[in-house]
């Protein structure tokens, strides 16, 4: 389960692994709070039935009560193994849903470090009340375990590191074509690529922001381009607009074709002030791109500092822009850093790896029962 199909890092992993389930032979059913979002595509074409379970507001008010009664009955009658949840809202419905089932296995998830506006005290008190009643919490980076362990009081038996996947044929091989990605820019201009949405100005775009009028003065013929939407976006487009950077940052939107945007550009930068493990990093790297992020959450267990990219403090946009200038001003150190990215997003983090990390724990236990078979796909 899932909340929304919309564009974002838990929608892709959930898509990813159910159609990939689908394929080794899983009856796979996706359920989603909000059946909207141009994910929804993806997983009707592979055959896989999608369930609406909208609880139309909160999950305390009598329509949402109905609906994790009605999901109860659901996965009763339809005798479900293993039920796993992707994102918050999701975990808050099919837990408590799974547990009057009384399904085998239930996997909850934790892909942040509560920082944004709904983890006040009394809600993490609830959500931990409702995540001990998991077999295992999934957490996908070795920081969210540890916060999850040292702040919200978790028993560490009970949860798992499983890291994202990420598609590395699909961003390694995608060809490079600025012009067809690209049409309005001059096929010498510098892009510079941001992932992320603008529902948090926790992102870090405006960090980037003020760095690049730095960053412009040394290198003129380079561009911004923001990938995401939210509602941060009116602000950051009026802020760069004031500082004169109307030109040099480029607001892209939500995109679908994020690896060709990825190929036809020269370098991506992650600003953030709190990750887990960023799936744009990790398309970052599979994508062969030199790489600047800040040292938060999960991201130093994907980037070594100058050998698989460059890390920097968050919210400091002077080390930011210091860090961005040393790449565009060495083109070979930036090569070979892209280099050891790519190789360490090959090996360390491909689907299949996941689906077997996933496959050990819906048998029911932490020790691996199944082997990767890198050559089933």
């Amino acid at each position: 389960m899932v909340e929304s199909l919309r564009m974002g890092g838990s929608e892709h992993q959930m898509v990813e692994l159910a159609c990939r389930q689908k394929v080794r032979g899983y009856n796979v059913v996706a359920g989603c709070s909000t059946l909207e979002g141009p994910l929804l595509e993806s997983l009707q074409s592979s055959g896989i039935q999608v369930l609406e379970f909208n609880p139309r507001g909160s999950l305390y008010r009598p329509h949402g009560m109905l609906q994790i009664i009605r999901l109860t009955k659901y996965l009763v009658r339809n005798r479900f193994d293993v039920v796993q949840t992707h994102d918050l809202y999701s975990t808050l419905m099919a837990v408590p849903a799974a547990k009057m089932a009384r399904v085998p296995v239930i996997l909850s998830c934790r892909r942040d470090l509560s920082h944004w506006w709904w983890y006040t005290t009394r809600r993490r008190r609830i959500l931990r009340n409702i995540q001990n009643r998991s077999t295992y919490i999934i957490a996908n980076s070795d920081a969210v375990r540890e916060f999850l362990v040292t702040k919200d009081g978790f028993d560490p038996k009970l949860i798992r590191v499983v890291p994202n996947g990420v598609e590395y044929e699909r961003f390694a091989n995608t060809p490079r074509d600025k012009q067809k990605s690209f049409p309005k820019m001059s096929l010498d201009t510098k892009l510079l690529a941001v992932i992320a949405n603008m529902h948090f100005e926790s992102k870090g775009h405006a960090d980037l922001i003020h760095a690049a009028a730095d960053i412009i003065k040394n290198f003129p013929n380079t561009k911004f381009v923001l990938i995401g939407d939210g509602v941060e976006r009116p602000k950051l487009e009026d802020m760069a607009v004031r500082m004169g950077l109307g030109d040099a940052i480029v607001f892209l939107g939500s995109r679908k074709d994020v690896p060709e945007l990825l190929a036809s550009s020269d370098l991506f930068v992650l600003p953030s002030w709190a990750e887990g493990l960023p799936n744009s990093v990790l398309e970052a790297m599979a994508s062969g791109l030199p790489i600047v992020a800040t040292h938060v959450g999960g991201i130093p267990e994907l980037i070594e500092h100058e050998v698989t990219g460059l890390l920097v403090p968050p919210k400091n946009h002077e080390a930011l822009g210091a860090a961005i200038k040393r790449l565009l001003g060495d083109e070979a150190f930036a090569r070979r850093l892209a280099i050891a990215a790519q190789e360490r997003a090959r090996t360390n983090f491909s689907f299949d790896k996941l689906l077997v990390e996933l496959e050990n724990l819906y048998l029911g236990d932490s020790q691996p029962k199944v082997q990767v078979d890198y050559a089933r796909t």
